[in-house]
């Protein structure tokens, strides 16, 4: 099992603190194996294997636990059992229902440091962050990043790798069996099917599988596009299909509780607000649209993007798309108070390309860093105070952009 260092030093300031610690991601981005890892760290520093309580609701043994009662039962006679404070991990918590009346009362009674997992956005819904206010930490777990490929795969992480990457994406089960087509999409095929089927259809109540069906092609055809649920509405019709826009709407948000997608609003730079319509989206893992549409070369400018995007996600930054007047600016990137701007291209080819993605930058107006990222080779220096990055050497370095 490899350690996912990045993640461990996120949550390791947390362990034994007074914190409920959640995990969250989509399924199969390996947040059953990261919770193992931390189990295992403990037994390494010397906590009794009889505190340790794994509770995976993913596993028949534990169908018994159908509710907060249940599990109520479960943990307090461990409890009773061995008079110490336990440490709980529970996979994919959402399975059991309302479990937060459960954790909030060990949390109360001081007799489990906690750890959770789950698969649905809206374990934070609102109510229960107001519920858990200031008494947990999130901590968001993506698919591997390109730093982390390379060292599933045992490789150095050079050009002919991330070509490899860019095709079958970062879900880690992949690294189990051989890295061929055939294998390698059926198996992100099976796991795109489970997560339809239990993170959005049953969890939903979706009747009408057939339209989200079509949905999810269509979002995964124009990832990176800007659109609105109207315009998926009216490509509907196109095809014969009548669906009101509040059902795409709701379809939409049902994928993006299940980390399929991800939703990011434009910020308007000149009026300094957030737009309401003409949204983009990215894939929460990129394997899926080849184990769906195939892989095709043509569509590199649009995986480069999505790379960057969940690489920026991984690093801590909240990700906006730009609007300056009538132009686009890939990327805006905030943390802790501090921004930067990134374009995002495949090979800066033509003076009418270096035109395009640098004049964007050069007329915002401000002094907040800013970056072209592309595939080509590296400059001597910069260009007009833009900095330029080969997209491979920062996925591959742990240096902050700010």
């Amino acid at each position: 099992m490899h350690k996912r260092i990045d993640y461990y030093n996120k949550i390791s300031p947390f362990i034994n603190k007074p914190v409920i610690k959640i995990i969250t991601g989509m399924r199969r981005i390996g947040k059953s194996t990261f919770l193992k890892l931390l189990m295992k760290r403990l037994l390494e520093d010397g906590v009794p294997e009889q505190q340790i309580v794994f509770i995976n609701m993913e596993s028949l043994r534990f169908s018994h636990i159908k509710n907060f009662n249940d599990l109520n039962i479960e943990v307090t006679a461990q409890h009773e059992k061995v008079k110490e404070k336990l440490y709980l991990f529970i996979d994919e918590v959402q399975e059991i229902e309302k479990w937060e009346k459960a954790i909030t009362s060990f949390f109360s009674d001081g007799i489990a440091d906690i750890y959770l997992t789950g698969s649905n956005a809206h374990l934070l819904s609102s109510e229960l962050a107001t519920l858990l206010s200031g008494r947990y930490i999130e901590i968001p777990i993506y698919p591997l990043s390109f730093r982390e490929y390379s060292l599933f795969s045992d490789h150095e992480p050079s050009t002919q790798l991330f070509k490899e990457f860019l095709r079958y994406g970062g879900f880690p089960g992949i690294h189990h069996s051989e890295i061929t087509d055939d294998v390698v999409f059926q198996y992100i095929s099976s796991i795109f099917d489970t997560i339809v089927l239990k993170d959005v259809v049953k969890r939903n109540n979706i009747r009408n599988v057939a339209l989200l069906e079509k949905i999810i092609y269509f979002l995964v055809d124009n990832m990176s596009s800007i659109f609105s649920a109207k315009s998926v509405a009216d490509f509907l019709k196109k095809e014969h299909r009548s669906p009101g826009i509040e059902t795409v709407y709701n379809y939409i948000q049902n994928l993006e509780a299940a980390y399929v997608i991800y939703r990011i609003p434009r910020y308007d730079l000149k009026g300094k607000r957030f737009l309401e319509v003409h949204e983009k989206y990215y894939l929460g893992e990129i394997g899926i649209r080849h184990a769906l549409l195939g892989y095709t070369e043509e569509s590199i400018n649009v995986l480069l993007e999505n790379i960057i995007f969940l690489e920026l996600k991984r690093r801590g930054y909240s990700v906006y798309i730009g609007k300056l007047q009538d132009r686009e600016i890939d990327f805006i990137s905030e943390k802790e108070g501090k921004r930067i701007y990134i374009q995002v291209c495949y090979l800066l080819a033509s003076d009418k390309t270096v035109e395009q993605e640098f004049s964007v930058l050069l007329d915002i107006p401000d002094n907040y860093p800013k970056y072209v990222m592309s595939m080509d080779d590296m400059w001597a220096d910069d260009y007009k105070g833009i900095k330029r990055l080969n997209i491979i050497d920062f996925l591959r370095s742990e240096d902050d952009l700010i």
